[in-house]
């Protein structure tokens, strides 16, 4: 065998084995996605809008429509959805929700770009929803881990999961794989899977059963699983008071809106500080790490873009795979946090695309596909 042949062959899987996937039996697009977040993280980071295709500012259910394309030409590279709608309803409702969910995350794929997915799951165990709402809310970490009162119906639920993650086929025949996001911002207290309302143990043993059930019960092979906290540290212990540990976790993100503007208040560095400790201990792992959700309502800084998010982002060499930033609502004439035509932030919004740093679903270039040589 030429000694070239075997040296770039040597390459090729040292490269592709630098990360490893906590899932042994990742699918090959799975495994392909997660070794290019990996190399993009290095130069670059990409950018992703939740509900973009779904749903912005003033319209709903278009054909191959996001208010980022509409200002760029281009689709965020990463699109956020949510499995908040494959439970607490109907078999009709789920099964209706599915549908128009799979067509959204299938037509991402299809195009090449990237899906991650949010849970805003209602309580298992009582009314109220996602949030937590006093005296009606129940604690139902407790309720949902092994040998709990709602443990079954929670694998019930999982199922439903698992049976969309089996569901959404691409035109080529294989699975769209998707950043999986369960119990985020749990350092908080306004969901019911907060801190204030579940053990360490309690959310240790839910995190890691869920991904065991998924992964090796009902053999979801399709995710990349994302932990991300709110921004409610300033160490890399207390970023880590409820982490299950690195065989259990793929990618490490934070959701920080309150360091970059809101309610006009902006403290840049402190941003900086925690997104570093994200990314180093990240680096530190061996695994992906990114910025999951972001954003500033209604972007009444018309130089947002470059002076506060991009201006943290490309400091301290942080190695970021994406950046997202929350929904625009169809109704809300200030809920919303990407541009649209006329907002007033258009103009530094394109200088943001149009650096090299930032990359869009344009940007995507065979993230699913292996490369059969690898230069140095």
């Amino acid at each position: 065998m030429p000694k070239l042949f075997v040296l770039l062959l040597f390459c090729t899987v040292f490269v592709e084995s630098t990360l490893a996937q906590i899932d042994k039996k990742a699918t090959k697009e799975a495994k392909r996605l997660y070794q290019s977040l990996a190399k993009i993280s290095k130069k670059n980071i990409l950018f992703g809008h939740q509900h973009a295709t779904e749903y912005g500012h003033g319209w709903a259910g278009d054909q191959n429509r996001s208010d980022v394309k509409s200002v760029t030409g281009s689709h965020p590279a990463v699109i956020g959805v949510d499995f908040s709608g494959l439970s607490g309803r109907s078999k009709e409702q789920i099964a209706k929700t599915a549908e128009a969910l799979r067509k959204n995350v299938v037509d991402t794929y299809n195009r090449g770009g990237i899906i991650t997915v949010a849970w805003h799951f209602s309580n298992p165990a009582s009314e109220g929803g996602f949030y937590w709402k006093d005296s009606v809310s129940l604690a139902s970490m407790a309720l949902i881990k092994p040998g709990g009162s709602h443990h079954e119906k929670y694998k019930e639920i999982l199922k439903t999961v698992a049976d969309f993650a089996h569901s959404v086929k691409g035109q080529d025949g294989t699975l769209a794989p998707m950043i999986f996001r369960p119990y985020h911002e749990f350092d908080g207290d306004w969901f019911w899977w907060g801190k204030s309302y579940c053990s360490r143990e309690d959310f240790i043993s839910v995190w890691q059963f869920t991904i065991t059930y998924l992964r090796d019960s009902l053999d979801v092979h399709n995710f990349i699983y994302a932990f991300s906290p709110d921004c409610k540290f300033t160490t890399e212990q207390e970023f880590l008071e409820r982490y299950p540990g690195d065989e259990w976790v793929d990618m490490l993100g934070m959701d920080n809106y309150a360091d970059f503007g809101r309610n006009g208040k902006y403290n840049l560095a402190l941003g900086i500080k925690k997104l570093k400790i994200v990314s180093d201990y990240a680096k530190k792992a061996n695994r992906l790490a990114a910025l999951t959700e972001t954003g500033l309502e209604s972007i009444p800084n018309p130089t947002w873009w470059t002076e506060t998010l991009l201006k943290a982002l490309k400091s301290e060499k942080m190695n970021l795979a994406y950046v997202l930033v929350w929904r625009n609502d169809v109704k809300s004439p200030t809920h919303f946090y990407a541009p649209f035509p006329t907002q007033t932030s258009v103009p530094d919004f394109l200088k943001f695309y149009d650096d090299p740093y930032t990359l869009f679903e344009k940007d995507l270039k065979h993230i699913y596909r292996k490369k059969r040589f690898l230069f140095f």
